[in-house]
């Protein structure tokens, strides 16, 4: 006869995980609700949410090729335009762990061609978190470096200019060899002689959706929106960051400590910390990684949370010309997941 008390705690076990299924099937329901919903924005993209190593939720839902009908795929390839950022930040830190770097130097060291007197003031660490003020090389800096926070491209396309002479290697080649390493196969850098399987991006206007035929990607952009790459890439690539595999624990820490505060909608309404490229968010005491990234008709949102070990990727090939609609879809699917049973602890624990 088996005791009373084994009997209680598979009772206690059972309705523990039926109950832990149950949340788990609704978290998944409310998210097919919504990208299934045309108004006010049709989505349009892929989907990877991956705990532990296991996948919970992947879907593909729209097309790659609007015009034609082309469904897309799991595995199709997008520009993740922004998300590209903390790839060149990862680039930078390894010259850095050769001594190659001075963090704290200024930007003329390695950028003797800058003609404005802030290259002697601005250092390649507020290149990093978007505090230098450049807006123009040609131009006077909009405020003195370190007191404030700009976001922009600029600074990403000289933090690259500054890897190639340090290493002596153009930027494509370094990434490439980057993505290799990390077996991110499905990875690359643009190019107009090498698109591979890259499809074109829209611009989402009252869900009528318009081609992007020309790419504002070239060889001075790619350190900053250039990198071409999938939702299981991408997982690659946060496990690989965040669990020391790329860079060294010193690194890794100047690249993840808050060292700026900026404001993003994706992340909340009140300022947050900025890292290399990095946003280091917080929400309903979940602590969190993220960044975003639009143009070219694309959309991305890469977050990862390390005590949950919880990757939520969204790619999209489109974009909406509101800017109110930016990311609509994917803070939706955010806060679903962030209210479920896989942020949250366990009801078998």
């Amino acid at each position: 006869m088996i005791p009373k008390k084994i009997i209680s705690a598979f009772l206690i076990f059972s309705l523990s995980v039926n109950a832990f299924s149950q949340t788990d099937k609704n978290w998944q329901n409310k998210i097919d609700s919504i990208i299934q919903i045309k108004e006010p924005v049709n989505f349009n993209g892929v989907i990877l949410i991956n705990k532990n190593g296991k996948t919970f939720y992947s879907k593909a839902l729209g097309f790659s090729d609007i015009e034609n009908k082309t469904r897309l795929k799991m595995n199709n390839q997008f520009e993740i335009m922004s998300n590209t950022k903390q790839i060149t930040s990862v680039l930078v830190l390894k010259e850095f762990e050769k001594g190659k770097i001075d963090l704290q130097a200024p930007i003329k060291k390695y950028l003797p061609e800058l003609r404005q007197t802030w290259a002697d003031s601005v250092t390649v660490h507020q290149l990093l978190n978007h505090t230098h003020g450049i807006v123009d090389v040609e131009k006077p800096l909009v405020f003195k470096p370190g007191t404030d926070f700009k976001y922009g491209n600029l600074s990403n396309n000289l933090l690259g200019k500054i890897v190639e002479n340090v290493s002596g290697k153009p930027y494509r080649e370094l990434a490439s060899k980057l993505f290799k390493q990390l077996k991110m196969n499905d990875t690359f850098c643009y190019s107009k002689n090498d698109k591979r399987n890259l499809f074109f991006g829209y611009i989402n206007k009252e869900n009528k959706f318009t081609k992007v035929e020309n790419s504002m990607i070239n060889e001075e952009n790619l350190p900053a929106d250039g990198v071409i790459s999938t939702v299981n890439d991408l997982v690659i690539w946060n496990n690989q960051l965040h669990k020391g595999k790329i860079l060294s624990p010193k690194s890794y820490q100047l690249m993840t400590s808050e060292s700026a505060k900026s404001q993003h909608d994706v992340f909340g309404k009140e300022k947050m910390g900025y890292g290399y490229n990095i946003r280091i968010a917080e929400a309903n005491g979940i602590h969190y990684f993220g960044h975003t990234g639009l143009g070219d008709g694309f959309s991305s949102l890469n977050i990862y949370v390390p005590k949950a070990d919880l990757h939520i990727i969204i790619l999209e090939n489109q974009m909406n010309e509101k800017i109110d609609l930016f990311y609509y879809t994917e803070k939706l699917i955010k806060d679903i997941v962030f209210e479920s049973e896989l942020v949250k602890p366990s009801l078998t624990h």
